[in-house]
């Protein structure tokens, strides 16, 4: 096969996995920066060009696309779709788990469960806001934050206030969840392949710190999960639409709550601390359901 990654910088650990997985089972592999191809947009032969090449013949495509980058990578990604090439994840389920909040009322009515969540705009609903999601201590997330930036614990009612206010006066859009305290500052990234979970790792923030993101220094080990854990990964993802996520979910008295599901999960935590191949079984994924055309949305949303 010959499978295009759409990735900024090939050296990077999950581009460079996906590369030599695909490159050991015999398959053609090309890096494409998102931002370098442009494209043909008309009705009878859509194409795309970098550096001058019509870039064709591709079989399957990796989107490894960044947060920054989301409205033109998912476009180029689009155009691959109507050129009938075989996305390992669609557009309009990247597009739709980038967008935080329409990714939770999306989950909240499939009945998947989540933090209490509240989204206001006027200063005059902070009050109530707070109210709806159990007071303080609560955390206060920018919709457009990634890897932990954005995300403030507010400890009291008058501090929450206070970022609350703050955020509204930099016209940032945030939301309001309640604070799971007993998950003592863990949580669990699931990696979803089609419709099973095949590897996950607790991550623990370090002291004094209740984000657990590994960029933040939190610790990274394997863990067992529950029936239920598997079973609320599997569905925060086909919810999403992603045939691969990293879905990460909090331990809580009453279940397993979804914070959040990723369209383009990192490789080198999960390979690390599971010790499994996790390359290796996407791009078997890609071997098994790749078919020209194979694209639900057909290039739409």
């Amino acid at each position: 096969m010959k499978i295009a990654i759409l990735s900024r910088n090939r050296n990077l650990y999950s581009t460079r996995r996906l590369i030599e997985s695909a490159e050991a089972r015999g398959h053609e592999v090309a890096v494409l920066d998102p931002l370098r191809c442009y494209m043909n947009i008309n009705a009878k032969e859509p194409e795309i060009h970098m550096r001058g090449k019509v870039l064709s013949d591709f079989d399957a495509v990796i989107p490894r696309i960044g947060a920054s980058i989301t409205f033109y990578g998912t476009a180029v990604l689009r155009q691959f779709e109507m050129m009938g090439t075989y996305p390992l994840n669609e557009s309009v389920a990247i597009s739709r788990s980038r967008d935080k909040l329409r990714s939770l009322q999306l989950l909240s009515r499939k009945g998947i469960g989540l933090p209490v969540t509240g989204f206001a705009s006027k200063p005059t609903d902070i009050p109530d806001l707070i109210d709806m999601v159990g007071g303080a201590p609560l955390v206060i997330k920018l919709l457009e934050g990634t890897q932990g930036i954005g995300v403030v614990l507010a400890e009291t009612r008058k501090a929450a206030e206070s970022v609350i206010e703050a955020f509204m006066g930099l016209n940032a859009h945030f939301m309001v969840q309640e604070y799971i305290k007993e998950a003592g500052g863990a949580d669990l990234r699931c990696f979803v392949i089609g419709d099973k979970v095949i590897a996950a790792m607790k991550r623990q923030a370090k002291p004094g710190e209740f984000r657990s993101n590994l960029h933040r220094g939190g610790s990274a080990t394997l863990v067992k999960l529950s029936p239920a854990e598997r079973a609320t990964a599997v569905k925060a993802a086909k919810t999403m639409g992603l045939n691969v996520a990293g879905v990460d979910l909090l331990r809580s008295n009453h279940g397993p709550l979804v914070m959040e599901v990723n369209s383009s999960p990192g490789l080198e935590g999960i390979e690390t601390a599971t010790e499994k191949d996790v390359a290796g079984q996407i791009i078997s994924f890609i071997e098994k359901t790749a078919k020209s055309h194979k694209t639900r949305t057909k290039g739409k949303g």
